[in-house]
């Protein structure tokens, strides 16, 4: 099975966990196959461990900043340091990472990993505004608990069960600039939000990326994926090309998968960046 994963820390029935999936229909298109939603984190690691084999994209962070690690003397190897991540509360994790933020300078205040200047993406230690360091703590344990593998993070138990961390912004900035396209705020689900995920959704399905991978939807897939305004759907189904494009490359120099070959055995990285 090959699926993008759309993640919430905190998933609720009203803002769920969706999960696009798809298949290569040929080389160069993925066909969408279904859309799934899971209220609570327990239904979607359930779900991870119950399906026998997948390769997905999940959007959320796979690790922290080798920066921030080594500052608070936190493991330096990736199974010991998320061992350690998920026996944090959140309230402790916040605290801690605001101290080191405290003690920096304006404009320095976050360490950042080696793949968020190519990808675009938020440190991963930041906790508000995406709060992708709880999202961080909340996913990658399921992961674990799947026996999933990390390509160049983390062998698993389950060979048939591969992780990517993607990042939907990525392709969807290749695409449409920095319009927006989506908002959980009710007053700004505006025409212009449509607009925008009406013109990205047209050239996914145009295959107009660098990836070189065209989307196949059929009428009724089109409607669901623009009638949402928090583009949680649209945003699955970017981490479901990301992981299409990977699994392409899976038997590629160094962890595979196209991902770098040098990239931080720590740090982790973002696949198509």
């Amino acid at each position: 099975m090959l699926f993008g994963c759309d993640f919430s820390s905190a998933p609720t029935t009203r803002k769920p966990i969706v999960v696009a999936i798809g298949e290569m229909a040929d080389a160069g298109s993925v066909a969408l196959t279904a859309l799934q939603r899971f209220a609570t984190l327990e239904a979607w690691g359930r779900w991870l461990r119950d399906t026998p084999s997948w390769v997905g994209g999940f959007d959320f962070p796979f690790s922290l900043p080798r920066e921030l690690v080594e500052h608070l003397k936190w493991p330096l190897e990736w199974a010991p340091l998320m061992a350690h991540y998920a026996s944090l509360g959140r309230a402790e994790i916040r605290d801690t990472f605001a101290a080191f933020c405290a003690a920096r300078p304006v404009g320095g205040k976050f360490a950042h990993r080696a793949a968020d200047a190519p990808a675009g993406s938020s440190p991963s230690m930041k906790w508000v505004n995406p709060p992708v360091a709880f999202m961080l703590h909340a996913g990658v344990p399921p992961l674990v608990a799947a026996g999933a593998s990390l390509p160049g993070l983390y062998v698993g138990s389950h060979e048939g069960r591969i992780a990517l961390e993607a990042y939907p912004g990525l392709l969807a900035r290749e695409l449409i600039g920095r319009r927006s396209y989506k908002s959980d705020d009710l007053a700004k689900q505006t025409p212009e939000r449509l607009a925008a995920r009406t013109g990205l959704l047209a050239a996914l399905e145009a295959g107009t990326t660098r990836l070189g991978l065209r989307l196949r939807l059929d009428a009724d897939q089109r409607a669901e994926l623009l009638a949402d305004p928090r583009g949680d759907h649209i945003d699955a189904v970017l981490c479901l090309l990301q992981a299409a494009w990977g699994l392409q490359r899976a038997a590629s120099p160094g962890p595979g998968y196209g991902l770098p070959v040098d990239f931080d055995p720590l740090e982790g990285w973002i696949v198509t960046a």
